[in-house]
């Protein structure tokens, strides 16, 4: 790997498993210091038990509270004195129409979605002011278009790409704000979703790559997104789906209709006006 983070002290919320796992373990491999931001100790002590460097803090955060926020980004701060990069990756999932879902269930995901990510992008500002650092959002494709029973989520990750722009313009020059939009990838949190044979089936018929994102690859996004290689890379929300937001969600004409040998049956689907007749 290369040392694009040599030096640097990163903060990775939701750090112990999933993409933020794979984040810390990209950033540390490129040299960081990364503070492993998570509400479970013992995952905590996992990764770090498999890393085994002295690069690798753990912290325990309830990203519900502030206060345990606001002690995240001062305990960092008084150990390392500045901070350089911030990844706002803690969240949770959501199923249900508002129909099906209660005021504390919506109110619980915007918090974790997108309050504490705001709340700790705000009490980092400073530091990450100071060392002309830079935020990732982990948003989602959810955030881009509506899904079929995801509102609570799909409303929350939109809020979050669209205060990835407001920050991005109000914290310019001194700090830079992207988002990652990772599609369906193989973490824990998406079990639910990938161990389902026939949501699979269908969903794996509807990527073009054909399979879930690996943690890993979302990871590399998020590490050039956080890089100098991004240096000028402001308020963009870089999308990671294997090519899933490309297509319109009409059927797949070309599995139906197959190659060339049915351009006959292709031609018959397309409407011409009738010669005479207004268009």
């Amino acid at each position: 790997m290369s040392g694009r983070f040599d030096g640097k002290v990163a903060i990775v919320t939701g750090g112990a498993s999933g993409i933020g796992e794979a984040t810390v373990r990209r950033l540390h491999d490129e040299g960081a210091s990364v503070v492993v931001a998570d509400i479970r100790p013992e995952a905590i002590d996992a990764l770090a038990g498999s890393l085994r460097s002295d690069r690798i803090v753990g912290h325990r955060v309830d990203m519900l509270v502030t206060a345990e926020i606001e002690t995240l980004i001062a305990t960092v701060a008084d150990r390392f004195g500045v901070i350089d990069v911030l990844v706002n990756n803690a969240g949770i999932g959501s199923f249900g129409r508002i129909t099906d879902i209660d005021l504390a269930h919506w109110r619980e995901v915007m918090a974790i979605d997108v309050e504490a990510a705001m709340w700790a992008s705000r009490t980092a500002m400073p530091f990450l002011e100071k060392a002309r650092g830079n935020i990732v959002h982990v948003a989602s494709v959810a955030g881009i278009a509506g899904d079929y029973g995801f509102a609570a989520y799909n409303a929350a990750k939109a809020a979050l790409i669209n205060l990835t722009r407001a920050m991005a313009l109000d914290h310019a020059p001194h700090v830079r704000v992207n988002a990652v939009s990772p599609g369906l990838t193989a973490t824990p949190l998406a079990v639910g979703l990938t161990g389902n044979p026939d949501i699979m089936a269908a969903w794996t018929n509807a990527l073009p790559l054909g399979r879930p994102a690996d943690p890993a690859e979302i990871a590399a996004a998020i590490a050039f997104l956080a890089s100098r290689d991004a240096s000028y890379v402001n308020g963009h929300n870089l999308v990671v789906d294997g090519g899933g937001m490309a297509h319109t969600g009409l059927p797949n004409f070309t599995n139906i209709l197959g190659g060339a040998s049915h351009l006959a049956s292709a031609e018959s689907l397309v409407i011409r006006p009738v010669p005479g007749e207004p268009a």
